[in-house]
């Protein structure tokens, strides 16, 4: 079984060994000169000499294709010989307190040896990355494999609609945007990931509807995540006075009601030896067989909507005026529970089912003349994904549904629905 410094190594002595290739590529390039002469053949050929070392390369316009390819391919193979003779050139094996830094420059680092003589802080670094891999990153090797790659790169395509209820004062307001498109890049490496998308209009010359960022963190025992949307595109809408009739208002279009959204939350997963959030969202690990765990989390969301007078029609000012509704601004504060499954459809194949139900606290925040104050909430989530994988390939279709319900002297309710197409690469 491999140890957490056997890990370790196997991760950082490929990055020492890619950096010392790099800045050797970078010595062993100076002397290198593309471009060095231009010489005229005729009123239109030319030549161009390039010299690696003391080896020259000549190019000319009458060559093949293939006789180009040919002469730029030895001499790349002329600069990779110079680099590795760099790096395994002998050196300097003594074991004394330096011996670590001069492993390092030829690509020697390895982490099982208690004689490499690291420095403190380095040996600090590495006992609490050792620690946590093994608190918090350790799997039934039956059920959950790594991928053997660090980085990942993904291009998304984020499809959603917003629904979004208030009831307060003398009525109610309803409003169902329109669908949002947005497409973005994600960046992983290792538990971490980051991205940001845009609206897909915007591409194309139109205005700015929407935007999202994302962060996570995810482990085999628990994955934190947080996120900020704004979303500020047409919406249909509709107010309902007392116990009447509804009553259907001009659409609002662009950035009549803003919406944004900002959350954080963290979720446990108690069978976290055979189940693999990761495996089916984050493409860093491959459940090799069925598995689910019970989980148990905490989230913290911040909603804001608030219309643009100046972007408001007379009859839509009149409607809004008689609900009461203008600015709306409130945080949930919410426990939570459900469970979550990875069926492995095939080798390739693999699809996750989530469900998840929390309650807590929403806390109303003063805005225009209304008061703060505190009510129930109610929070229900449920994730869907189908994950292909192909070497370092992967893609994956994706669903998420959360339903946010508020109970007490006013009533909220606001429903965030997308469906997400993932490509991307691991490496």
């Amino acid at each position: 079984m491999m140890t957490p410094m056997n890990h370790i190594a196997r991760y950082t002595r490929p990055c020492f060994a890619t950096a010392m290739k790099l800045l050797g590529m970078i010595l062993m390039l100076i002397p290198i000169n593309a471009v060095a002469d231009t010489e005229h053949v005729g009123s239109h050929d030319y030549a161009v000499n390039l010299n690696a070392g003391d080896t020259t390369y000549t190019v000319t316009a009458g060559d093949t294709t293939a006789d180009k390819r040919n002469r730029i391919q030895r001499l790349r193979d002329n600069v990779s010989q110079r680099i590795s003779n760099k790096i395994n050139e002998p050196w300097d094996t003594t074991r004394d307190n330096r011996y670590w830094w001069r492993a390092m420059k030829h690509g020697k680092v390895d982490f099982n040896d208690p004689t490499m003589g690291y420095p403190k802080f380095v040996k600090f670094c590495y006992n609490a990355y050792k620690w946590g891999d093994r608190a918090f990153n350790s799997y039934d090797t039956a059920y959950v494999v790594s991928t053997g790659k660090n980085w990942k790169l993904q291009l998304k395509n984020q499809n959603w609609l917003d629904d979004f209820i208030s009831d307060i004062d003398n009525g109610r307001a309803h409003f169902i945007s329109g669908a949002a498109s947005n497409i973005g890049l994600y960046l992983s490496f290792m538990a971490i990931s980051v991205g940001y998308s845009i609206d897909v209009d915007r591409l194309f010359g139109g205005k700015p509807t929407s935007q999202r960022f994302e962060f996570s963190f995810t482990c085999a025992r628990f994955t934190a995540e947080a996120h900020k949307t704004t979303n500020y595109g047409r919406m249909k809408n509709r107010v309902r006075i007392g116990g009447g009739e509804w009553k259907t208002v001009e659409r609002l279009e662009n950035n009549a009601l803003r919406r944004e959204t900002k959350g954080a939350s963290a979720t446990y997963f108690f069978n976290n030896k055979k189940y693999a959030r990761a495996a089916a969202y984050c493409f860093s690990k491959y459940q090799l067989r069925s598995a689910g765990s019970a989980l148990a989390g905490f989230s913290v969301d911040n909603h804001d909507f608030k219309l643009d007078p100046e972007r408001l029609t007379p009859d839509q000012k009149e409607a809004y005026s008689e609900v009461g509704f203008n600015h709306v601004r409130y945080t949930d504060y919410c426990l939570s529970g459900g469970y979550a499954y990875n069926w492995v459809i095939s080798r390739k194949f693999l699809l996750n089912v989530t469900g998840i139900v929390g309650g807590g606290v929403k806390h109303i925040h003063s805005t225009e003349g209304r008061p703060s104050s505190n009510t129930g909430a109610l929070k229900m989530t449920g994730n869907f994904a189908l994950t292909f994988n192909h070497k370092r390939c992967f893609a994956s279709l994706q669903s998420n549904v959360n339903t946010n319900l508020y109970v007490g002297k006013d009533h909220f309710s606001y429903t965030i629905t997308d469906i997400t197409a993932v490509l991307g690469l691991r490496f």
